[in-house]
């Protein structure tokens, strides 16, 4: 299923996203085996396991035109990656759902990249597919993905025991209207903002 050019590949602000393709999986093992990453997302890093989540993302953009991006930094096409994120259908608590991901080096937490990613994933989301709700499931101990989810204004709805044997996974959802009313806020913020910067 082909969608329009909206879905990449593209630069937006900082960012150059499209779909991945096999020559990312050594970078995706890279990411998943770091140990920061492991210490916030510990999960199987394997060039097996890479190659799996690999070739889902794959099919999804192959199955609906749209999926997780492959990332690069200053919008500029081959540059080194610096993670994927982006949207896919998902089962959560047995209903499918669009869900919001994101995956970024240790090395690119806290410049912005991952909130900037997030807040085109969400346009996008209900602008082009005129999704009800985006989700996104995130691990207790994932606190950059979780201040990221924060920052985007996405609301902690509760918790979903997702994975057998581990503590429940965090629910943050966004819908169209709340979206709405978090750029209205910061709207409003803005010129407060400029007027106490002409005064300082």
């Amino acid at each position: 299923m082909a969608l329009n050019e909206a879905w990449g590949p593209m630069a937006s602000g900082r960012l150059f996203l499209r779909a991945p393709t096999v020559a990312d999986l050594d970078r995706l093992q890279q990411i998943q085996a770091d140990a920061l990453t492991q210490r916030v997302k510990p999960g199987p890093a394997t060039r097996q396991s890479s190659l799996e989540q690999l070739q889902t993302w794959q099919l999804h953009w192959q199955r609906w035109g749209f999926g997780c991006w492959a990332l690069s930094a200053d919008a500029q096409e081959g540059g080194e990656l610096l993670g994927f994120g982006g949207l896919m259908w998902q089962s959560v608590d047995g209903r499918q759902s669009l869900c919001l991901s994101l995956l970024f080096h240790p090395q690119a937490w806290g410049l912005g990249y991952a909130t900037e990613m997030g807040q085109l994933a969400l346009e996008l989301a209900f602008q082009h597919l005129h999704a009800p709700a985006v989700l996104a499931l995130v691990r207790p101990t994932d606190l950059p993905t979780r201040r990221t989810l924060e920052r985007l204004g996405m609301r902690l709805k509760g918790a979903l025991a997702d994975l057998p044997g581990q503590a429940p996974s965090l629910l943050f959802e966004m819908t169209p209207a709340h979206l709405a009313h978090c750029r209205q806020q910061q709207a409003q913020q803005a010129p407060a903002s400029a007027f106490g910067a002409l005064s300082a």
